[in-house]
C-alpha cells in the first residue's frame, strides 16, 4: 500500500490529470498541427489570389465582393447567415411580380438551418466580435473538430498514419475553401464525423445528440438520422447494446430537422413551405439527377448551355463527381459499418439527384468524408515527409480550385 499524509493525494490521483492532458497532446496535437498548417497555406494561397486579381473590388458585396480581399469570406451564403445571427427569421413565401421562370418567390432567410447562426449570435454576444468575426470564428474552431473527428475514424481503418492523412485531406478537399468561411459547412461535417464516430464506438445517446444537432444545421443531415436508425435497427437486432439506448437514440436524432421543417411550415401557413422555399427561391429541387447527368454529357464535349452554366467550376464539379465515383467502390472494398455506408450513399444520392448549381457540387460533398477513408489507406504508406509534402502542394494549389475557383468564378 502507498502512504500518504493528510491533505496529500496519492500520486496517481494526482498524476492523472497531467498524463491525460499529456497524452491527448500527443494523440490530438499532430492532427491540429498538419490540419492547421494546411489549411493555412491554402487560405493564404486564396487570399493572394483575390488580392493580386482584385475582381472583388467591382463586385456587390453580397456576392463575392468587398472592401477587402477577406470581405468575400462572408458573402453568398454568409450574407444571410449574418442576417440571421443579427435579426432572427420571418419566414414568407413571397411571390416575384410577374415572375414565369424557375425564380418565382423572394429569397428568405428560411432556406437557411439555425444553429450555426445562433452559434454566431452567442459567440458574438460572448467575445464582442461582430457577426462576421463571429462566424469566422464558429467555422474555424468547427473544422478543428471536424479534422480530429476524420482523425478518429480513418484510424479505426489504417492506424495514426491513416487518419492523419484524412485529416490532411479534409483540408485540401475541392470544396474546403468554404471551411475557412461564414459558412456551415465545417459545423456540419463536425457533427456527422463525430456521430459516426459514435455509433461506431456504440454510444447511442452521444449519437442521437448530435445527430439531433446536425439536423438543425443542414437539411443533408436527413442521410446521417437514416444511417444512425438503420444502425440501432441492426443493433437491436443483433442485442448488442440493450434496447434503451439504441431507441432513445432513434427517436431523438431527427426531431432536430424536423422541428426545424416544421416551425418553418407552420410560419409559413405551408408545412411543405421551406421545400417550396427552396424550389421558388433557389430553383434547388430533386429531380433524380436529371441536372447532374446533363451537367455530366455536357462539359466533356465543350457545351455549356445548361441551366446555371460556371463553366472554370463546373468543370472541376465533373471532375469531383467522377472521383467519387471511384472512391465509393473502393469504400465499399474495405467493409466499413452500416452507418459509414449509408450516410455516404444517401448524402450522394441527395446531392447529385438535386437541381441546382452544379459549381457547389465541390462542397455539398465535403460531408462525404468516408470516402477519404481508402485514400487515406493508400497513402499511410508513404513516408511522413512525402506524406505532408503531396498535401502541402495541394493546399497551395486549393487557394485556386476549392476557393478562389467557389467564391469568385462560380457561386459558393
Amino acid at each position: 500500500m502507498t502512504a500518504t499524509l493528510p491533505g496529500i493525494g496519492t500520486p496517481d490521483t494526482e498524476a492523472a490529470p497531467d498524463s491525460r492532458l499529456r497524452a491527448a497532446a500527443r494523440r490530438h496535437g499532430p492532427v491540429l498541427a498538419l490540419f492547421g498548417t494546411l489549411k493555412l497555406a491554402g487560405f493564404c494561397s486564396f487570399m493572394y489570389l483575390l488580392s493580386s486579381t482584385g475582381d472583388y473590388r467591382t463586385k456587390h458585396p453580397r456576392f463575392g465582393g468587398g472592401a477587402h480581399a477577406w470581405d468575400v469570406l462572408a458573402t453568398w451564403d454568409g450574407w444571410w447567415y449574418q442576417q440571421i445571427a443579427l435579426h432572427g427569421y420571418d419566414p414568407k413565401l413571397v411571390p416575384v411580380p410577374g415572375a414565369t421562370g424557375l425564380i418565382t418567390l423572394e429569397g428568405n432567410s428560411a432556406a437557411f438551418f439555425p444553429l450555426y447562426p445562433a452559434l454566431m449570435r452567442a459567440t458574438s454576444a460572448v467575445t464582442g466580435l461582430g457577426s462576421y468575426g463571429a462566424g469566422l470564428l464558429v467555422s474555424i474552431v468547427a473544422s478543428f473538430a471536424a479534422a480530429l473527428g476524420i482523425y478518429a475514424v480513418a484510424e479505426r481503418f489504417g492506424g495514426r498514419r491513416a487518419g492523419l492523412a484524412a485529416a490532411g485531406l479534409w483540408a485540401v478537399w475541392p470544396g474546403s475553401g468554404v471551411e475557412w468561411a461564414v459558412y456551415s459547412d465545417s459545423l456540419y461535417v463536425a457533427l456527422a464525423a463525430w456521430a459516426c464516430h459514435a455509433v461506431l464506438a456504440r454510444r447511442w445517446l452521444t449519437a442521437g445528440v448530435l445527430t439531433f444537432a446536425a439536423g438543425l444545421n443542414r437539411p443533408t443531415a436527413g442521410a446521417l438520422i437514416a444511417a444512425l436508425c438503420v444502425s440501432a435497427l441492426l443493433s437491436l437486432r443483433r442485442r448488442e447494446d440493450g434496447v434503451l439506448r439504441p431507441v432513445l437514440a432513434m427517436a431523438l436524432a431527427p426531431l432536430g430537422l424536423l422541428g426545424y421543417l416544421l416551425w418553418v411550415g407552420n410560419r409559413m401557413g405551408d408545412l411543405g413551405g421551406y421545400f417550396k422555399l427552396q424550389s421558388g427561391a433557389w430553383a434547388h429541387s430533386f429531380d433524380y439527377g436529371k441536372q447532374t447527368l446533363d451537367v455530366l454529357t455536357s462539359v466533356p464535349v465543350g457545351k455549356f448551355d445548361y441551366l446555371f452554366a460556371y463553366p472554370f467550376t463546373d468543370v472541376i464539379s465533373v471532375g469531383v463527381i467522377l472521383l467519387v465515383c471511384a472512391l465509393l467502390p473502393l469504400l465499399l472494398r474495405l467493409r466499413p459499418p452500416a452507418v459509414l455506408v449509408l450516410y455516404t450513399v444517401i448524402t450522394l444520392v441527395l446531392v447529385l439527384g438535386s437541381q441546382q448549381i452544379v459549381a457547389n457540387i465541390s462542397r455539398y460533398l465535403l460531408p462525404c468524408f468516408p470516402l477519404f477513408v481508402p485514400l487515406a489507406v493508400a497513402l499511410r504508406r508513404l513516408s511522413l515527409p512525402v506524406l505532408c509534402t503531396l498535401l502541402g502542394i495541394a493546399a497551395l494549389a486549393s487557394g485556386s480550385y476549392a476557393g478562389y475557383a467557389l467564391f469568385e468564378l462560380g457561386v459558393p
